[in-house]
């Protein structure tokens, strides 16, 4: 572990607010930003959080509180994960030892912590938009003395929203918008695609290259580029850009991971977000696969046996586990930048060619893609399998990022086919079910988190498994994929306090098997386990469609409330809800009470 060295950080501690900064003299700011570097290593090594990213932030964070002034000037991070320098000069360097942990400090700018936080925004390419609409409000409202600056990476100005705020931003002249690019060349990979050239470019004009550039050409002022490591430097394109009163891009060039030799050197993602690390920038030993491991592993065995099957990417291929399809099948591999839209209409003209693409996006990410996936893939009955990482409960990533949402609207799309695996063994059987199908999209999604053992069934029941067989059983558990353990579980705890109960695999929640519905109808009581949200779950299908069927059968749903939730590890999330055994059970003997009082009142 990295050594303390907190007695040795008498500036940082001394900055409670950016007026404290702001009064710092300016021969003190390199001593300032050691500490902060020193203190950023320290504390992430202990709990995980994005180490690299904010790394690179330091100067270019300290330079823009100087200059503007939180939080009446308004400074909008896109994404929130580059805050963390942020936070600690508005106050919170204290909470940093509960950085991301339930009840502790937000990975990302939150309203609920600071007033210096602007929005939640773990999203990327969204702040351009944000500041035009609120540029447009401070004029409405008479509050034209107050300046709104974007902090936004380079790897997020490959996304589409940008280009759609610069479009109107350029056409607004007398606009107070401050743009700061940090341009430190990838997002998680090296950023990709013609946006990307030109930055380069930019940084490094060839000789009898023309001047201009396309930010220039769109309508706004440029300056740069800037030396985003040179606070002076820094201060001095910022204070220019505001004195320009109209919308303007400050180019600072940076380098992701600065001052932490480890993460300098990791040609990867220049340990962009780290778990408990070591002062070599080592992580502790994973003990079992994950489920993004065990996805590598097969779609790149699929990849060897099927020339057909490509694979996209927004900008996420190693967290995604495309790494290895990669570096097996670079010709088959194609990150399209931060872009889920283009990705999934991209993927239906891969298809229309001829092709099978699998497109890999976090949950928290594909609901931008919705309408793409009805109208450029479903509605022309393309074959295109989305892999949703990260589904359901996420954990310490927090409200934006917990998959907890896509699993309602899924059904919504017409001919699709959604799986969910409960074990390695099935991810890897659903993967390739998945993409056999040829007429029409499927979708395969798992959680962040280790994979655990396989659990065998005791027979199929059409495309379902059945995990547990109990005589006369009243009560028929539906597990959505990796809950199948803790209902198991459960049943063990139901049946040795006298309670028969069935558990089976649905394994495709869409579309609903009839099979499951008859085996369903066969017992008093249902319960369906998932952490979706209730409003659209699997649950209040099958209730729907036993009604249609006219059973008696009582269906329930057992889920999410459809609220934001909070960050916490994964586990903590789910014993909250009682999605863990012990709540299943509970849960299962109050539902059978009730069923009973409703019997004994017929």
């Amino acid at each position: 572990m990295i050594p303390s060295d907190a007695n040795s950080r008498p500036l940082l501690e001394a900055i409670s607010c950016p007026a404290d900064l702001r009064a710092l003299p300016e021969l003190d700011l390199p001593q300032l930003i050691d500490e902060v570097r020193s203190f950023l290593i320290e504390t992430v090594s202990r709990t995980g959080g994005h180490l690299g990213s904010n790394l690179g932030v330091v100067e270019m964070t300290i330079a823009a509180h100087r200059v503007f002034e939180s939080p009446r000037d308004l400074i909008v991070f896109d994404t929130g994960h580059q805050a963390y320098v942020h936070k600690m000069l508005t106050g919170r360097r204290d909470d940093f030892d509960t950085l991301r942990q339930a009840g502790g400090l937000s990975g990302y700018p939150s309203p609920s912590e600071s007033s210096h936080d602007v929005i939640e925004n773990s999203h990327a390419s969204t702040a351009l938009s944000y500041v035009d609409g609120l540029a447009k409000a401070f004029r409405l409202t008479g509050q034209k003395d107050r300046r709104l600056v974007a902090v936004v990476g380079d790897g997020a100005m490959t996304g589409g929203m940008c280009w759609e705020a610069m479009n109107n931003l350029g056409a607004s002249p007398d606009w107070p918008v401050v743009i700061v690019l940090n341009d430190n060349g990838r997002s998680y990979l090296p950023t990709v695609g013609g946006f990307a050239d030109h930055l380069a470019r930019l940084r490094h004009p060839l000789p009898g290259e023309p001047a201009g550039n396309v930010f220039e050409d769109l309508g706004l002022a440029y300056i740069g580029p800037v030396d985003g490591h040179d606070v002076a430097a820094l201060e001095s394109a910022m204070r220019r850009a505001a004195e320009l009163g109209r919308p303007v891009v400050v180019h600072c060039v940076t380098q992701k991971g600065k001052g932490f030799l480890p993460a300098e050197a990791d040609g990867d993602d220049c340990l962009h977000a780290v778990g408990t690390i070591d002062s070599t920038g080592r992580s502790p030993e994973q003990a079992a696969p994950t489920w993004t491991s065990v996805f590598s592993d097969e779609i790149t065995k699929i990849g060897t046996e099927r020339a057909d099957v490509v694979c996209v990417t927004a900008a996420m291929q190693n967290p995604t586990g495309l790494g290895q399809f990669a570096e097996t099948f670079p010709d088959r591999m194609f990150d399209v930048g931060i872009a889920e839209q283009h990705a999934v209409t991209a993927a239906a003209g891969m298809a229309m060619g001829g092709l099978h693409p699998v497109v890999a996006i976090y949950a928290a990410f594909i609901g931008r893609a919705l309408d793409q996936l009805i109208m450029d893939v479903a509605l022309h009955r393309l074959p295109v399998t989305i892999v949703t990482d990260r589904a359901g409960v996420t954990g310490p990533d927090g409200p934006s990022h917990h998959g907890m949402w896509d699993a309602s609207w899924f059904p919504v799309v017409p001919g699709i086919g959604v799986a969910a695996p409960r074990d390695p063994a099935r991810l890897r059987e659903l993967l390739r079910e998945a993409v056999a199908v040829n007429d029409g999209p499927t979708v395969v999604r798992y959680p962040k988190s280790a994979a655990g053992p396989d659990i065998p069934a005791v027979r199929r029941v059409g495309r379902c498994d059945l995990l547990r067989e109990d005589p006369g059983a009243r009560v028929l558990l539906v597990p959505v994929g990796p809950l199948a353990g803790a209902c198991l579980e459960a049943a063990e705890e139901l049946s040795s306090s006298g309670v028969a109960v069935s558990v089976v695999d649905p394994r495709w929640t869409t579309p609903l098997d009839p099979e499951l519905l008859e085996l369903a109808d066969a017992h008093p009581l249902v319960l369906c386990v998932e952490d979706s949200t209730t409003i659209g779950a699997m649950g209040s299908r099958i209730a729907q469609a036993l009604a249609t069927m006219g059973s008696d059968t009582r269906a329930a749903t057992f889920a999410l409330p459809a609220r934001f939730l909070p960050h916490a590890s994964r586990a903590e999330t789910l014993r909250a809800h009682g999605l863990d055994a012990s709540g299943i059970y509970a849960t299962v003997l109050k539902r059978l009470a009730y069923l009973d009082k409703a019997e004994d009142l017929l």
